[in-house]
C-alpha cells in the first residue's frame, strides 16, 4: 500500500507554537535545564579546539603537512606562503562540502525525528558521528598524503555535529516558555563557550608543562588532544539523554514517511510556510538566518587561521586570544539573553550584525599595523558571535509550530553552525584569486552583510 504524503497545512490557519504549550506545566527544573546545557559544553571543544583555534589552526593547515622541501622554505618564501594558503583553501573547500551535506539532510532527518518523536535517538546518533570523527583525527599523521583524512573527519565531524544541533535545539521547545526562552538559549550558548575555555586551558597546562614529556613526533600531542576532545564529549553529553524530556507529542500530525519521500513532505511544508500569512515571517527568517549564520560560522572556522597565517600568532599567543575570545562570547551571550526576553531577538541580531560587519572591514583595512588589530576586531567579532547565535536560536524557537521542531530546527541548520558553504566557498575563492589569506576576511564580511540586508524586512518573533 503507497505511503500517504500528508497535504501541507491550510494556508490561513492559524498554528499552535510549541513553546504555548509549555505556559500551562510547571517550569523545567533547573537541573533538566542544566543538563540540556551541558551538552553544548560537552560538544563545543569540538568547535573551539579542533575547528578554529588548535587542530587545524596550529596543526593541519601547518608546515607539518608541506612536503619537506616546501616546509624547509624560509617563512617569508613565496612558494612557501603559496603552499600554506593552499592548505587554507583545502580546509576551505572541504568545509564547504561538510556545508552542503547538512543543506541537503539536515531538514529531512529532522523531520524524521518529528514524525517518530525521536529526537533524542537522533541527537545521539549526531553526537557520536561528532565523537567518532575526533577519535579518527588520531590517524591524521603530518604527511602530506593525510592532509586530506584530518580535512574529511572536520568536515565529517562538522556534519554529524550540525545533526546533534538540530536535535538538541529541538529540545529547548519542551523547557522553554516564551518568557524564558531568551535566557534559557543564552545559558546553553554560554556554557558552550565556557566549555570551550577549559578546553583551552587545559590545552595550554599540556603546552606549557612540555606535553608532560610525550614527543612532538608525528603531530603526537595535537592527535592526544583530538582524542582528549572526544572523550570531553563522551563525559559531559550524558546528561541530556538522562534528563531532558522530547517534545509534547500530544496533538501532533501523523507525518511519517519514507526518507526520500520526506524531500517532497519537505518543499510542500516549505512551500506552506510562504503561503501562510501567519508562517511567512518563519519562513524569511530562515531565509535571512541561512545567510547570516553562513557569517557566523565563518568567523570561528577561519578566525585562528587568519591569526595565525596573517598576523603571526604563535601557539601560546592564539591560544590566549581563545581563551579570552570564548569568556567574552560566553559573558555576552548569558548576559544578553535577558536582553533578548525584554527587547526580542531581531534588535539583538541586527546589533550583532553591524557591529561584526565594522570591526571585519577594519582588521581587513588595518592588517598593516600588526597584530593589535586581530586583538581588538576579533574580540570585538567574537563578543557579537554569541548572542546573534542565541538570538537567532530564541526567535526561531518563538515561532516554530507544534511538532515540527526537528523539521524547522533542521531547516535552520542547512548552512550549518561551525562551517557553511557560502562563508567557505568565498573564503576559499578568493584566497585562490589573490593568493593571500587576509582576503578571505572580505568574503566573511560579505555574508554577513547579505545576511542583515535580507533580515532587516523580517518582523520581530515577540
Amino acid at each position: 500500500m503507497p505511503e500517504h504524503v500528508p497535504a501541507a497545512a491550510d494556508s490561513e490557519a492559524l498554528p499552535v507554537i510549541g513553546l504555548q504549550k509549555q505556559l500551562d506545566r510547571e517550569p523545567a527544573k533547573r537541573s533538566t535545564i542544566l543538563s540540556w546545557a551541558f551538552w553544548d559544553w560537552g560538544t563545543q571543544p569540538f568547535n573551539t579546539v579542533i575547528v578554529t583555534f588548535i587542530f587545524t589552526a596550529l596543526y593541519l593547515t601547518t608546515d607539518a603537512f608541506l612536503p619537506a622541501d616546501v616546509a624547509a622554505l624560509d617563512d617569508e618564501d613565496p612558494l612557501k606562503l603559496r603552499a600554506l594558503a593552499d592548505l587554507a583553501s583545502g580546509l576551505g573547500l572541504g568545509t564547504t562540502i561538510a556545508g552542503l551535506l547538512i543543506l541537503a539532510i539536515a531538514p529531512v532527518l529532522g523531520q524524521q525525528a518529528d514524525a517518530a518523536g525521536r529526537q533524542k535517538l537522533w541527537l545521539g546518533i549526531g553526537t557520536g558521528g561528532m565523537i567518532l570523527a575526533m577519535l579518527g583525527l588520531w590517524f591524521a599523521e603530518p604527511t602530506p598524503q593525510l592532509f586530506w583524512l584530518g580535512v574529511a573527519l572536520v568536515a565529517v565531524g562538522t556534519v554529524f555535529s550540525e545533526i546533534g544541533s538540530v536535535n538538541a535545539n529541538s529540545l529547548l521547545v519542551s523547557i522553554a516558555t516564551p518568557k524564558n526562552v531568551g535566557r534559557i538559549s543564552g545559558l546553553g550558548w554560554g556554557f558552550g563557550y565556557i566549555g570551550g575555555i577549559v578546553a583551552l586551558v587545559l590545552v595550554v597546562v599540556f603546552y606549557v608543562s612540555d606535553w608532560f614529556g610525550i614527543s612532538d613526533d608525528g603531530g603526537l600531542p595535537f592527535r592526544i588532544i583530538a582524542v582528549g576532545c572526544a572523550v570531553w564529549a563522551i563525559a559531559f553529553t550524558i546528561p541530556v539523554f538522562v534528563a531532558v524530556p522530547e517534545p509534547d507529542p500530544i496533538g501532533k500530525p501523523s507525518r511519517r514517511v519514507g526518507f526520500l519521500r520526506s524531500y517532497a513532505l519537505l518543499v510542500k511544508d516549505v512551500v506552506s510556510l510562504y503561503r501562510s500569512p501567519s508562517t511567512r515571517n518563519t519562513f524569511w527568517f530562515l531565509v535571512a538566518s541561512s545567510v547570516f549564520r553562513d557569517g557566523l560560522s565563518g568567523v570561528f572556522t577561519f578566525g585562528a587561521v587568519i591569526a595565525g597565517s596573517v598576523f603571526g600568532f604563535g601557539f601560546i599567543e592564539l591560544v590566549i586570544f581563545g581563551i579570552a575570545a570564548n569568556l567574552i562570547a560566553g559573558l555576552s551571550t548569558i548576559l544578553v539573553g535577558r536582553w533578548d526576553d525584554r527587547y526580542g531577538p531581531k534588535a539583538i541580531i541586527v546589533s550583532s550584525l553591524v557591529v561584526m560587519i565594522v570591526a571585519g572591514i577594519a582588521v581587513f583595512a588595518l592588517a598593516g599595523l600588526g597584530s593589535m588589530v586581530f586583538w581588538v576586531g576579533g574580540l570585538v567579532l567574537c563578543a557579537c558571535v554569541g548572542p546573534a547565535q542565541s538570538a537567532g536560536r530564541s526567535f526561531l524557537a518563538r515561532v516554530t509550530p507544534a511538532g515540527r521542531e526537528g523539521e524547522i530546527f533542521g531547516l535552520y541548520a542547512t548552512t550549518g553552525r561551525a562551517a557553511s558553504w557560502m562563508s567557505s566557498a568565498l573564503w576559499a575563492l578568493l584566497i585562490a584569486i589573490t593568493g593571500a589569506t587576509l582576503y578571505g576576511v572580505l568574503g566573511i564580511v560579505v555574508v554577513l552583510l547579505a545576511g542583515l540586508l535580507i533580515l532587516l524586512p523580517v518582523r520581530d518573533a515577540r
